[in-house]
């Protein structure tokens, strides 16, 4: 791991120039579309379509498995973003779990406030289910406030009666609108990217007067009793660090089989930043194992073991049986 690629990386995103005024989330579309998209690798094919009545991107690798299938839901603060945007990322994922994948472009706020993203999720998963695909052949990933909706959308879908996947993996999940974690103030100095201040006015802007406590608004509080495998992976140089370790917490506490990945000195969703930090490259092929694992018997990637470098704090919790 390369403690020269992390300092690189924190510089570059540290330069990143910030408005005086706050921009209009179409200014903010158009700045996070520049400066984040990184396309689908070369030997995933791409092909739009649609799922739960929303524009979805599916992406197949050229060894995709016949068995298994990858939901994804993009971050963005529930106001930016796209599965475009999130094209490099989620293909890359599903070329490492050879998996094929479709990445939704769920309704954002502003102009489509909570609990659209909700809706769209839950509309996205009920469509696969009713079209054929066994519960136990798919899986979900998320990213920041995609991993948050991808936990709401399996809260969702056990109020809805609907069973749940295989497993689910979430890169920095924001999952406390009511930004109640420490980290939200003690980590500001270390975040390269966010302030508080930015992550309150998504908050605004996606929860509006609505309960942010509400379970599928801040998924930290609620109970997740009877959710898939999880596997939680966040930086330790992020404001939503609490985030993620509170929501692995009460996942263990409430018999989620969970696993929990702190990476040292890393920022907000650094799997984006493969193919330039080991780090990122590392944990999207942990990412990628621990989806296949939890497949069907025979997957490609099932019964690997999940080795763990330095510099990640890890716990587990098995769920009670």
């Amino acid at each position: 791991m390369s403690r020269q690629q992390r300092d690189a990386l924190d510089a570059v995103l540290r330069s990143a120039p910030r408005s005086e005024t706050r921009p209009t989330p179409e200014q903010q579309r158009s700045d996070f579309s520049a400066a984040l998209t990184r396309p689908a690798p070369e030997d995933v094919v791409t092909r739009r379509t649609v799922l739960g009545g929303r524009p979805t991107l599916e992406l197949e690798p050229a060894e995709a498995s016949a068995h298994g299938l990858l939901l994804y839901l993009h971050g963005g603060g529930y106001v930016i973003g796209s599965p475009d945007t999130h094209a490099g990322l989620v293909g890359e994922l599903a070329r490492r779990a050879g998996l094929r994948a479709v990445s939704v472009d769920y309704r954002l706020a502003p102009e489509h406030p909570f609990p659209a993203a909700v809706d769209d999720g839950l509309a996205a998963y009920r469509e696969l289910l009713a079209a054929g695909t066994e519960p136990r052949d798919l899986v979900l990933a998320g990213d920041s406030a995609g991993g948050g909706l991808s936990i709401a959308t399996l809260l969702a879908a056990r109020e809805a009666g609907l069973p749940q996947p295989a497993a689910v993996v979430v890169f920095s999940p924001w999952t406390d609108l009511t930004l109640s974690g420490a980290s939200i103030r003690s980590k500001e100095e270390a975040d390269p990217i966010f302030t508080e201040a930015d992550v309150r006015a998504y908050a605004d802007l996606y929860a509006g007067a609505d309960d942010r406590a509400h379970p599928l608004v801040s998924p930290v509080f609620a109970d997740l009793t009877g959710l898939p495998p999880l596997l939680v992976q966040v930086g330790a140089n992020e404001i939503l660090l609490d985030d993620a370790v509170r929501l692995a917490g009460r996942a263990g506490a409430d018999g989620v089989e969970v696993t929990l990945e702190v990476g040292t000195g890393l920022p907000h969703v650094f799997q984006h930043h493969y193919g330039r930090l080991d780090e990122a490259d590392a944990a999207l092929d942990r990412a990628a194992r621990f989806l296949t694992s939890r497949l069907g018997a025979g997957h490609p990637g099932a019964d690997r073991p999940e080795p763990v470098p330095s510099g990640l704090r890890r716990s587990r919790r098995a769920s009670a049986s």
